[in-house]
């Protein structure tokens, strides 16, 4: 009995102090971005980008409202595909997956993205019902980049690789489905560049499903522009 009580008591300080590093590790990212007052201070972020899909390019714009909507619509050869999540579900518009018209996405895919309408996904993760892990460490190309698997509280997992040096977050994995096949989608994040509202933003995302591949290259970014909530309602057929 003895010796099972000691070696619970050494999981539990193992589990403690992994937990302490993962949270020590998430605050060295969140003062990285700009800092908890700086990020507790934004309520809206407007991009508009490029993508290279597959050689060819389209157009892109996201529209985030904190704690209420995301929105990401891009055009593709004159076909308009939109992405919206909200804090009570989600819906798509999709061409060429079969959804020309507006459709509520999958639970699961809900639930695996519903985090993007946060500002950054560790930020006040605990507050929402999330929670953190270290896993160790693993390289993203030449860096041995901390992984951190976040928990959210609907139990959605995503993995994401904090550089060392600048904890910036490089890489995120996450699972989710895709006309109806269960994916695990790479996202690598570079050339962080700050903000006029002293943010730091990835301008570059490269986005992996496996079979589909894109590069995004974002070329303006705006913080607190006034958001009509209405654009995160599925129109009515």
């Amino acid at each position: 009995m003895k010796r099972l009580l000691l070696s619970l008591t050494a999981l539990l300080t193992v589990a403690m102090v992994n937990a302490q590093t993962a949270d020590e590790i998430v605050t060295k990212h969140i003062d990285a971005l700009g800092g908890k007052a700086k990020l507790s201070q934004v309520t809206s972020v407007y991009t508009e980008s490029t993508m290279d899909v597959m050689g060819n390019e389209a157009s892109a714009k996201t529209t985030l409202l904190v704690g209420k909507g995301y929105r990401n619509e891009s055009d593709f050869n004159g076909q308009q595909i939109i992405n919206v999540i909200t804090d009570k579900g989600g819906w798509a518009v999709n061409p060429f997956g079969g959804s020309p018209e507006p459709a509520a996405i999958p639970d699961e895919m809900y639930k695996s993205g519903k985090d993007q309408i946060f500002i950054a996904p560790l930020y006040d993760y605990a507050a929402r019902g999330g929670k953190v892990e270290l896993l160790g460490k693993e390289k993203v190309g030449a860096t041995e980049a901390f992984k951190i698997k976040y928990t959210n509280k609907d139990n959605a997992e995503t993995t994401f690789y904090i550089d060392p040096t600048s904890y910036f977050i490089t890489r995120a994995l996450r699972k989710s489905n895709a006309m109806g096949q269960d994916i695990t989608i790479t996202t690598d994040f570079s050339d962080y560049k700050k903000t006029d509202a002293g943010l730091y933003y990835p301008y570059t995302t490269n986005l992996d499903m496996g079979q589909f591949a894109l590069k995004i290259n974002t070329k303006k970014v705006e913080v607190n522009k006034a958001v009509d909530p209405a654009i995160f309602e599925m129109p009515k057929k």
